[in-house]
């Protein structure tokens, strides 16, 4: 695994073996923030990683200079591993909790630029988090919630859809409070 872009670009990061993740590949990480790049100042914004795993995400908006990185995770090793990468990193944007992501969007008072929300393939309820998040207004105006999914999920009939991207089987479905 390796952050494509920002201050630490190419830095390669290897997650210890046997966490429970399936880190978004490098490829689909790639054209993901190709597309952001189009629409945010990354050094403008305040992000929520919900489902953060090895990090892979967090990392790249804390590369960027978000203003503020938050990693939520409730697998111990996953927010230890996370922890130890931002300091031998030196990412003083990012901070990280370890939570149960949705009872953390339940809870959470705070809102965000974007909100990236990459949840196990076979978790149900994917289809409930964009409610969650617009229900308790976690989403800033022009801000984007990001849900990664697999093909299995539609969620293309919410009202704050705007788009989705397909990257083999990896799947960006993007809200907007605005829409």
């Amino acid at each position: 695994m390796r952050i494509i872009g920002g201050r630490l670009s190419r830095r390669h990061i290897n997650p210890p073996s046997g966490l429970p993740v399936r880190p978004t590949t490098d490829k689909a990480k790639e054209a993901l923030f190709n597309i952001l790049n189009n629409h945010i100042d990354f050094e403008a914004v305040r992000v929520l990683d919900l489902f953060a795993g090895t990090g892979s995400i967090a990392y790249e908006f804390a590369s960027r200079n978000a203003i503020e990185v938050v990693a939520i995770d409730n697998n111990a090793r996953c927010v230890r591993f996370i922890k130890d990468v931002k300091e031998k990193l030196e990412m003083d944007n990012l901070s990280v909790i370890k939570a149960d992501a949705l009872r953390f969007l339940r809870n959470k008072m705070t809102s965000y630029d974007i909100i990236f929300c990459d949840p196990p393939y076979d978790m149900k309820g994917i289809e409930d988090i964009p409610d969650m998040v617009f229900k308790n207004n976690l989403l800033l105006p022009e801000g984007f919630l990001i849900v990664e999914h697999s093909d299995h999920v539609q969620l293309d009939d919410h009202p704050a859809f705007v788009f989705k991207r397909n990257y083999s089987k990896v799947h960006f479905s993007f809200f907007n409070a605005s829409e």
